[in-house]
């Protein structure tokens, strides 16, 4: 069983308050027996569009074949004036394609695969977010279950926050454990069925 997290920091490089809460959820996933692969899409290079094969080469087909192959898909994404990182919005446009597959009256490529969020924020917007990836999942789909996101909203994250890795990590394991215990569990109980 394999997960792709598609992780949509803008930093490419430093201590990401986003790429730590995956990595965070990927001790619950291991524990279920579940391998995932974290894409960090700040060191990729993925062009505006919606297809999934441009006219200018790209990393987004070799993104997009990761996603066929796995059967869990999670979008983790800080919070950017309420809504999710440009580096995401940019997938989600790459992911157009499926949704025209669709409208065609064929399958969509991405059935029975499982869908999640991470979230990450210093406010508020969580909600919002997840509500938004939930309905395009929906609309590609992406089956969405109870109990598959994961978003912490926390002043810890603003922006300017000089917390180390290892205060974020200790933050989530004193306050998001049992969140990502039921996470994992969610995603592995709905593979299964």
């Amino acid at each position: 069983m394999k997960a792709i997290i598609l992780l949509a920091t803008l930093k490419n490089k430093g201590r990401s308050n986003t790429e730590t809460l995956a990595a965070f959820l990927g001790e619950y996933l291991t524990k279920q027996n579940i391998d995932f692969e974290i894409i960090k899409l700040a060191n990729h290079n993925i062009i505006p569009g919606t297809y999934t094969h441009m006219d200018i080469k790209d990393d987004w087909p070799k993104i997009y074949n990761k996603i066929l192959e796995a059967e869990i898909l999670l979008f983790a994404t800080p919070i950017w004036w309420n809504n999710h990182s440009s580096e995401l919005q940019k997938c989600i446009e790459r992911l157009d394609e499926v949704y025209d597959i669709i409208l065609a009256g064929k399958d969509s490529p991405l059935d029975g695969k499982i869908g999640g969020v991470i979230v990450t924020g210093d406010s508020d917007g969580v909600e919002h977010i997840t509500g938004n990836i939930a309905n395009f999942f929906c609309s590609i789909g992406v089956t969405v279950p109870p109990y598959t996101s994961l978003g912490v909203i926390w002043e810890g994250h603003a922006k300017d926050s000089k917390k180390t890795k290892a205060q974020l990590l200790k933050y989530y394991r004193a306050n998001y454990a049992e969140d990502a215990e039921a996470m994992s569990g969610s995603l592995k109980k709905a593979i299964k069925q």
